[in-house]
């Protein structure tokens, strides 16, 4: 169907109609443009996204993605990076191909439109001026021969009149004459101007105007070519990176399906096991006998042939804590007012036994205490960063990882070294052939530098090989003087290794040994202890405190103090209420934490009160 021949007479119509097809056209090139927006904020909150989940560098973090699920989510995150980047590709391609291209043809398309329109508007003010000259021919031609009517009436009515002269009468009939010749021109000019009209007219209504329609058509159907053909590159842009998007996505479920429960689990056991075995059983107490509370099967006071304990003087006795189950007191009960109220001061409570199923409900949820510096001043050193050079207060299996690790680091650093030093070696013998490509005394310095570096860390790997080698059982047990030159490493520690010994050991609150050979040497009765730990030192003093009220201790385990006393706290408060302290050397015990004030040492940040 043809424009020209149906709509020959909508030429108005056909100019709103094209203008809304362009209308349209610029309406789908917004809405594309809207869409690349979308598709560039969607891919850059998908980057944001990834990024912000990224592991930090030099953090905890990265070590959680040792585990087969935390890989698997960073294997995510990075496939969500590549998937916001094929997002970003639909948006260029878009951009380019529909946008960028729309925009160009919609200028092309008013430009061509304009110049269609224009043609038709000239044909139709020509057409409109040969009516307007046809309609004037019509006009002087009616007019002229209602002229040469008159003339001739005027004409006959003179010659009928006997009173006329007879110049009179040939004067009308020239009028007459005059006006009827004027008359035949102006019907000749315009039966002329009347063919003309008609053959503009057919040419306009049959050839000019159907051209002129059939081109505005025509564009106007490219117009509607061209917008499907943007549809369909819409899709196929979007249709291009699925594949790529489904291998992003067949990455995910790779990642997922890599998933190792069982790995996962044994990283568990390996980071956090402790190398130290189960508590054995618990003895029975008998208190139907008169006699003191016995110990448990953990103290070395138990001879194997079951005699009594014998006695040790004072200052044995304080130095064999390490191996002793001390009891400590029952918490204190709460006090609404000042506890000088009372006459005497208060009284501890009355220890009471503990039901062994409580014993073990603590047991199963309570994590074992690794106590190396039992005292303010392990908390302070701990918060400072400070730590033993040989991992002393991890339990054995992490000091094994952790002396491991710092061997191999020492060995990366070794081999680091030894390549500088082979690159060294080669270019000074390059210099010595070729003397005009430098000075080979200048590498000299630089190989005697690499070679103390070398030194120095085949010493620290030396060390480090010997403490792992500790842990692992391949050399026996350090020796209290080993112990205390490898304490010269660590000058950050005012504490000596000793006491660390000492403290991992055994614990009054029974904590557990890291040594190896601790099962033999508990078996072993305790007057073979008495003089091999004469040598040892008693537990290091943290801190100072002054009684604010007086205490009777009356129980096991506990000490008498008197208000305005000053004492040094030995150990402190773990939650139960109760602090220890020591008066001299053979004098420590416990008293209610609520009833001392206690002032750190003076290395410390000022002092803390427990109230």
């Amino acid at each position: 169907m043809s424009w020209g021949a149906e709509l020959w007479d909508q030429f108005d119509n056909l100019e709103k109609h094209t203008q809304w097809g362009i209308d349209v056209l610029e309406k789908y090139i917004k809405f594309v443009k809207e869409r690349t927006e979308i598709e560039l904020n969607y891919a850059k909150q998908l980057r944001n996204l990834s990024k912000k989940y990224q592991p930090k560098k030099n953090s905890k973090e990265e070590d959680e993605y040792k585990y087969s699920s935390c890989r698997a989510f960073l294997s995510t995150l990075n496939e969500m990076n590549d998937y916001a980047g094929q997002h970003e590709v639909i948006s260029e391609n878009m951009t380019s191909q529909i946008t960028s291209e729309l925009a160009r043809y919609v200028q092309e398309l008013k430009q061509e439109r304009k110049a269609h329109f224009h043609d038709g508007r000239k044909a139709q003010q020509h057409i409109e001026t040969c009516w307007k000259q046809l309609e004037l021919s019509k006009r002087r031609f009616e007019r002229d021969c209602k002229e040469a009517d008159r003339a001739q009436q005027y004409f006959e009515r003179m010659d009928a009149d006997i009173n006329v002269t007879k110049a009179d009468v040939e004067k009308a009939r020239q009028q007459a004459q005059l006006r009827h010749q004027m008359a035949e021109d102006s019907k000749a000019e315009y039966s002329s101007t009347l063919q003309r009209f008609n053959h503009e007219q057919h040419e306009h209504y049959h050839t000019q105007i159907p051209n002129i329609f059939q081109k505005i058509q025509e564009m106007e159907e490219r117009r509607i070519i061209r917008i499907g053909e943007s549809m369909r590159t819409f899709a196929e842009v979007d249709r291009q990176v699925i594949p790529i998007i489904g291998r992003c996505l067949d990455e995910i479920t790779k990642a997922a399906d890599s998933i190792d429960q069982k790995n996962d689990s044994q990283l568990v056991i390996e980071a956090f096991k402790s190398g130290f075995e189960p508590p054995g059983d618990v003895d029975f107490e008998d208190f139907t006998q008169p006699i003191k509370r016995t110990v448990s099967e953990s103290s070395l006071s138990n001879s194997k042939d079951g005699k009594a304990e014998p006695r040790f003087s004072s200052k044995s006795k304080g130095k064999l804590w390490p191996f002793i189950k001390k009891n400590k007191p029952p918490p204190p009960p709460p006090s609404s007012g000042s506890p000088s109220a009372v006459p005497n001061g208060p009284q501890s409570p009355k220890q009471h036994k503990e039901p062994l199923s409580h014993r073990f409900n603590e047991f199963m949820t309570s994590k074992p205490k690794i106590h190396c510096f039992r005292s303010l001043k392990r908390g302070l050193s701990l918060k400072l960063g400070a730590g033993p050079e040989d991992f002393s207060n991890l339990p054995p299996e992490q000091r094994r990882k952790k002396l491991q690790q710092k061997v191999d680091e020492f060995n990366k650093d070794i081999q680091k070294e030894l390549d500088q030093r082979d690159a060294l070696t080669k270019m000074k013998d390059v210099y010595i052939k070729n003397p005009q490509m430098g000075d080979a005394a200048s590498v000299d310095l630089k190989l005697a530098e690499l070679g103390q570096n070398l030194e120095k860390l085949r010493l620290e790997a030396q060390k480090f090989e010997g403490w792992l080698a500790e842990v692992e059982g391949r050399l026996p047990t350090r020796t209290e003087s080993a112990r205390r030159q490898s304490g010269l490493h660590e000058p950050q520690n005012t504490l000596t290794v000793n006491n660390c010994a000492q403290d991992r050991e055994s614990s009054p609150d029974g904590s557990y040994t890291e040594e190896p050979s601790q099962e033999s040497e508990m078996k072993t009765p305790a007057q073979d202890f008495d003089d091999e730990f004469d040598d040892e030192e008693p537990l290091p003093t943290i801190a100072t405190c002054k009684a604010l009220y007086t205490f009777e201790g009356q129980n096991e385990g506990t000490i008498s103090v008197t208000e305005g006393e000053v004492l040094f706290v030995i150990e402190e408060d773990k939650g139960d209420g109760w602090t220890r302290i020591r008066r001299n050397e053979d004098e420590e015990g416990y008293v209610p934490t609520s009833y001392v004030e206690v002032f750190l040492e003076k290395n410390a940040k000022g002092a803390m009160t427990y109230i």
